[in-house]
């Protein structure tokens, strides 16, 4: 069979940028022909090339008819054969747009067999792919020309990764299939897993010990949210969570090898501090030493040594930090696929999800939709890179107007996306924050005695909630939801399991 649009005939200049113009798009118009007469002649064809061929693949518009009514008739356990596609194209009034009764006619003599139907598709398929191929190049051509003024170069190539990506995922294979042979011995492989780790830990240990028993740890592919009202300890939390799961790397990697580089690692994308704050957020939290004396210069040389010296105890940490500002959906997935190619990849932070943009070039009608775009494109990369991904989220201000400050789903701002794309959400939750706000002031109060009583409530429930914070999980698809008690150190902004509150550092 012969390929239509071979270049023609020519010197270099047939194979230039302007050359392009002078070629036809890839299409093999017989094996369209063959197909089509193949699955004319026997419906059964169809099934070898119905998890991957639309109508949209044929180069021929009129193939592509065909092959819709085909498949339509098919998918509705009707016969479709030359004469019932002539009765319906009649009553459509299409059957002079598709080629007429003889060209119906023609199609069946056009096949070679229907053994090869598979075939023919996958080289319809391919073609298709070189035509798309060939409209996202001359695309990027087109942009980099500035038909796109609004967009910069960085946009630009971040706008046609995400086309690339896109059209890589209509891979026209149907591997995705699997046996459920097959998956009863993931899961079996998974409960064995975590039988025989301590705690029941099937999947990558959060570095908080009742979290992991309520959740089994992180597991691949799901999105976690993490979200809580500004000053309760999102970003703080997160990293706790991020730094407990590279020191469980790092540990299991080097158990035979004290010197071996770790496979595997957390990538942090900050988009609100930036990475030398997040490290020394980090050096703060382990060294034991308030950040704000760190950024003010007052500490005595003791602290400045014990500094130094848990810096370099922390470098083969396998964390990676990406502190860019607006990251978009695209870029953010690049790189992660470029470090597990490198480096290996375990886990993904992201703070927070509403500074995030979603792909370049697209332009969404309203902000909902926006973080729609956002929370799927996450959930996408989990499933494509098979490791968890948590993402911080900010939440209305309609907590604030409640007495009990304690967030719920319905708080999550523009929450039904977030919460239909989440695996699990939680929330984290500070009541010493809130009572601290609300200390009894003696101007309210009609006498001494009544303030005094009030004084003394409010003191017992502020040494009640000193240094305690509640993670509540309010979805999991997995496990059952519920509230886990953590321990806080506000001047380190340091979180710990609650009966672990005096030991230093994180442990181990």
């Amino acid at each position: 069979m012969n390929t239509f649009g071979s270049p023609p005939g020519g010197g270099a200049n047939a194979e230039g940028l302007f050359g392009l113009s002078q070629r036809l798009p890839p299409a093999n118009l017989e094996a369209e022909q063959a197909l089509l007469g193949a699955l004319l002649a026997n419906n059964k064809a169809y099934e070898r090339v119905s998890e991957f061929l639309a109508a949209e693949h044929f180069a021929d518009a009129v193939h592509g008819r065909i092959y819709a009514a085909i498949q339509r008739r098919v998918e509705a356990g009707q016969l479709a054969d030359a004469v019932t596609l002539r009765v319906e194209f009649e009553h459509n009034g299409l059957l002079d747009e598709v080629g007429g009764p003889a060209y119906l006619g023609q199609l069946l003599s056009a096949m070679v067999g229907i053994i090869n139907a598979g075939e023919y598709g996958r080289v319809i398929h391919d073609a298709w792919l070189r035509r798309q191929l060939i409209d996202v190049g001359e695309t990027v051509v087109n942009r980099a020309f500035g038909a796109e003024a609004e967009l910069d170069a960085r946009q630009q190539l971040e706008a046609a990764e995400q086309n690339l990506f896109d059209l890589s995922r209509d891979n026209g294979g149907g591997e995705n299939l699997v046996t459920f042979e097959r998956a009863l011995s993931q899961a079996v492989q998974q409960a064995a897993k975590a039988f025989s780790n301590p705690g029941g830990v099937s999947g990558l240990s959060s570095g908080l010990r009742d979290l992991d028993k309520r959740t089994g740890g992180l597991h691949p592919s799901d999105l976690v949210i993490l979200a809580g009202r500004p000053g309760m300890g999102k970003t703080a939390l997160a990293t706790k969570i991020a730094f407990g799961a590279a020191r469980g790397i790092l540990r299991k990697a080097r158990e035979d090898n004290p010197n071996a580089v770790p496979r595997g690692g957390v990538a942090i994308f900050s988009l609100e501090m930036s990475c030398d704050q997040l490290a020394t957020r980090l050096l703060s939290e382990e060294a034991r030493i308030s950040g704000d004396r760190i950024r003010r210069g007052d500490i005595m040389q003791r602290d400045f040594d014990r500094f130094v010296e848990v810096s370099r105890e922390l470098q083969g940490l396998p964390l990676f930090i990406d502190d860019t500002p607006a990251i978009t959906i695209s870029a953010l997935r690049t790189r992660c696929r470029r470090l597990q190619r490198t480096r290996g990849l375990d886990l993904i932070v992201v703070d927070y999800l509403q500074l995030m943009r979603p792909a370049a070039g697209t332009k969404p009608d309203s902000r909902v939709l926006e973080i729609s775009m956002i929370t799927q494109g996450l959930k996408a990369i989990a499933k494509e890179l098979s490791v968890p991904v948590i993402a911080l989220s900010q939440l209305s201000r309609q907590v604030e107007s409640r007495e009990d400050k304690r967030p719920q789903l319905s708080d999550l701002r523009e929450s039904g996306s977030i919460e239909q794309d989440a695996d699990m959400v939680m929330f984290i939750y500070r009541d010493e924050y809130y009572l601290a706000q609300r200390q009894p002031k003696e101007m309210n109060f009609d006498n001494s005695e009544k303030f005094s009583t009030a004084i003394d409530k409010w003191q017992k429930d502020m040494e009640e909630a000193h240094n305690k914070a509640e993670l509540i999980i309010a979805k999991q698809r997995h496990g059952p939801t519920g509230t886990i008690k953590l321990f806080f150190e506000g001047e380190f902004t340091r979180f710990g399991d609650l009966d672990t509150q005096h030991e230093g550092g994180y442990g181990d």
